[in-house]
């Protein structure tokens, strides 16, 4: 991770001085504009985007064009350098829009935002300096997934939106040992080997807590817990979970614990997989994220959640002739109609009040008042606040969060260390 941002933040540093907005990306064609994505084969949202925009729009045809997930940035880069990169390409991480628009790779898009509604969730994210230079269509929000069935067995109360953290550490004790009393296997909590279960929340719910400030005591509860849940055994330990390369989607789907924390994407891939058999049939719910105090449960408050949004901009390469294409298929990205498309795949879209209803008519959707409000309502911060030292920031705090779970150190040690790393190595710099 540590050298693919570096790579990712010289190569886009490399191409500052060579973006002239006048180059002629995707062809010649000019009612066809070029659009990045991956996975095609089982990443259907691209497609269902340049669908929709061709039946809105039947004399422009959208080209896909297939990168590598795990190398999207890297490969990216190298086509924006060679001249080669399409139209529109997408801002795979937040953590990385920075280098990218620091590097002038993407075009001011600022008119488009404008024209978008209210309803369209993490616009904000792709502003610098008053201008837009992405236009959000996906805004997953992270929420509790929790096992009806496995809740029933060890006879604890399903999550109504009303925990704190506090509450959702004692549940998974009572999971735990309820489930283990009716000869079950099963833990109470799965909470996946990313940093982000943890400090993804903690970032979003502390008061005054600042990624870039270099102050990280905000983290301390937030692993307190976590460390007491591995020791209690309602949790699997962060070494158990890598050295046997667990993945969240078996341990939920699997029915090895029965609730997890996880992003609103896992909707789509929960019900695909149950179809599919990769995952058991069992009636399962979702529900606010626990929160820091009760002052934001219930649901007549709005939970503080976190994630990024996934967003769209233009290779200032563009061939001019295409520009107000490209700015029609983002305006149609992040529009009402393309939620509901996107919902209609299981996606989460950035608006998702346009969504709600197609999302919670897919069958195997949780329908119940409490998913509903964990949906709709929500305070979603970004993970990776925009900025030049988010990156390597983040790459600290993983080391953290790797010592602390794997008991190589103490959270204090651990945040000490990590707070002197951000002064050394990035903050005065």
């Amino acid at each position: 991770m540590k050298r693919s941002t570096a790579a990712v933040t010289a190569l886009l540093l490399a191409l500052t001085g060579c973006s002239s907005g006048d180059g002629g990306s995707g062809g010649d064609d000019a009612n066809t504009l070029t659009l990045a994505g991956w996975s095609l084969a089982t990443t259907p949202e691209f497609k269902v985007l340049a669908d929709g925009f061709h039946a809105k729009y039947p004399d422009v045809t959208v080209a896909l064009k297939e990168y590598d997930p795990k190398n999207y940035d890297t490969q990216m880069i190298a086509d924006l350098a060679a001249g080669k990169a399409p139209d529109v390409y997408v801002q795979k991480t937040l953590k990385n829009f920075y280098t990218y628009q620091n590097g002038k790779q993407l075009l001011d898009v600022s008119d488009v935002a404008s024209g978008l509604g209210s309803g369209t969730n993490g616009l904000s994210s792709y502003q610098v300096e008053g201008k837009t230079y992405a236009i959000p269509y996906r805004q997953d929000s992270w929420v509790i997934y929790y096992n009806k069935a496995l809740f029933d067995q060890a006879k604890v109360k399903y999550p109504d939106g009303s925990w704190t953290w506090d509450d959702y550490a004692d549940a998974g004790k009572r999971l735990t040992t309820g489930l283990k009393a009716a000869g079950s296997k099963a833990l109470g909590v799965y909470e996946h080997v990313w940093q982000s279960t943890l400090q993804g929340f903690a970032l979003a719910q502390s008061p005054g807590a600042d990624l870039t400030s270099g102050n990280f005591g905000y983290l301390k509860p937030y692993y307190t817990r976590a460390v007491d849940l591995q020791k209690a055994g309602a949790q699997v330990s962060l070494g158990d979970a890598t050295t046997n390369n667990l993945t969240y989607q078996a341990q939920f789907g699997k029915q090895q614990a029965a609730m997890m924390t996880m992003g609103t994407w896992y909707i789509a891939t929960l019900l695909s997989q149950q179809k599919s058999g990769d995952a058991d049939r069992f009636e399962w719910g979702i529900a606010p994220a626990p929160q820091l105090d009760k002052s934001t449960t219930g649901t007549s408050a709005t939970p503080v959640t976190f994630a990024d949004p996934t967003g769209m901009g233009i290779n200032p390469k563009i061939n001019k002739d295409r520009i107000d294409t490209a700015k029609k298929f983002l305006a149609y990205a992040g529009s009402a109609d393309a939620a509901k498309a996107l919902a209609g795949i299981g996606i989460t879209p950035a608006n998702t009040d346009a969504a709600a209803g197609t999302i919670f008519a897919i069958p195997g959707v949780p329908t119940d008042a409490v998913s509903k409000f964990a949906f709709t309502k929500h305070d979603t911060k970004p993970e990776n606040p925009v900025g030049k030292n988010t990156a390597p920031l983040q790459n600290i705090l993983n080391d953290l969060h790797t010592a602390v779970l794997s008991g190589s150190k103490d959270i204090d040690t651990a945040i000490a260390e990590a707070q002197e790393r951000a002064k050394n190595e990035v903050l005065t710099k």
